[in-house]
């Protein structure tokens, strides 16, 4: 007899349908004021970055374009006008020396350092889940071998790799490319770190035993048992890794070995900047500020993802208040 009959037999009120794991996900998430703030941030930065040719367009402006008329040469090639130039023609004003449009530069600028943060980060996880898992289901020696090489790749100093191969590839390469290859291809070791202990702990609970009593394979366990239950802290863990990527990337370029002109990016605006900061203080504040700005977002939504997948965790930032937790906790026990 179905739940909704022998209610109404009973006169008791109907149960409540189970609620799905996305819906209960979604639910926590926007439960976090913080988180949803955040969210609603990064949300509109990477519309901004998709939008930028229509943005520039709408601003009738393009990134590349010299105003010499709109700086004052006899000064070092200071913007004429306050705060840099802003106006009606210029909204964030114009870069010193070249008179060339900031906004559009800063939107253009958000493509690359968002891009190259996103690229990067899903290279890390495809890495980090490949030798995880390789290493977790593989025999004694592939584990041993598999994580001694991990280890060695925890132990290498990012920036100095990075900063080497850098400046030994050939300028034609395209660089935001090979900076996500970079990025990527070094920093997988964290996750892979995860994704093996993960692993290992689900290879002993009964579900995969029974799959592997069924005769299945060691990759159709992982892809049909392990992956799906290694989503959650996987996806914790890539979320939290993006906001350092993106600071990775504009530290690179601020060094000098990373996007190189005239394509925009904010740590490469951000090198160029650093000599106008007392005579154009809008050319530094601008991308020193946007960076700020996203790293914030993206570790408050980081945070906010690890906690609505894992609501026994509490949250680091105390993400949401008391009262919302305690209603989102009745909330878990009524469904």
């Amino acid at each position: 007899m179905s739940e909704a009959l022998l209610a109404q037999e009973t006169g008791a009120a109907p149960l409540a349908a189970p609620v799905s794991g996305a819906r209960q996900f979604w639910r926590r998430l926007r439960a976090q004021r913080a988180a949803t703030v955040a969210a609603a941030v990064v949300l509109l930065l990477f519309l901004a970055a998709l939008a930028a040719p229509l943005l520039s367009a709408l601003a009738g402006q393009d990134p590349n374009t010299y105003h010499p008329a709109l700086v004052d040469s006899a000064a070092g090639g200071v913007p004429l006008g306050p705060f840099g130039g802003i106006g009606a023609d210029h909204w964030f004003g114009v870069e010193p020396q070249t008179g060339r449009d900031l906004f559009a530069r800063v939107v253009y600028g958000a493509r690359v350092s968002l891009g190259v943060a996103v690229a990067a980060t899903l290279l890390q996880v495809t890495i980090g889940v490949a030798v995880g898992l390789a290493a977790a289901l593989g025999n004694r020696w592939v584990d041993q071998a598999l994580s001694r090489i991990t280890d060695i790749n925890v132990a290498l100093p990012l920036m100095v790799i990075a900063l080497g191969l850098l400046a030994v590839v050939p300028p034609s390469f395209p660089r935001p490319v090979l900076i996500a290859l970079v990025i990527g291809g070094i920093n997988w070791a964290g996750t892979s770190k995860i994704v093996r202990a993960q692993a290992l702990t689900l290879k002993s609970l009964d579900f995969v035993s029974a799959a592997r009593l069924s005769g299945r394979g060691r990759w159709s366990i992982a892809r049909r048992e392990l992956l799906p239950s290694l989503a959650a802290p996987v996806i914790t863990y890539a979320a939290l890794l993006f906001p350092v990527n993106v600071t990775v990337e504009a530290a690179l370029s601020f060094l000098g070995v990373g996007i190189k002109p005239p394509t925009p990016s904010w740590g490469q605006m951000l090198t160029e900047a650093d000599t106008w900061y007392q005579s154009a203080p809008t050319y530094l504040l601008l991308p020193a500020g946007l960076l700020f700005v996203t790293v914030l977002a993206l570790t408050v939504l980081g945070e906010g993802v690890r906690t609505a997948l894992d609501p026994r965790a509490a949250s680091r930032l105390r993400i949401g208040t008391g009262r919302t937790a305690r209603g989102e906790r009745a909330r878990e026990a009524a469904s």
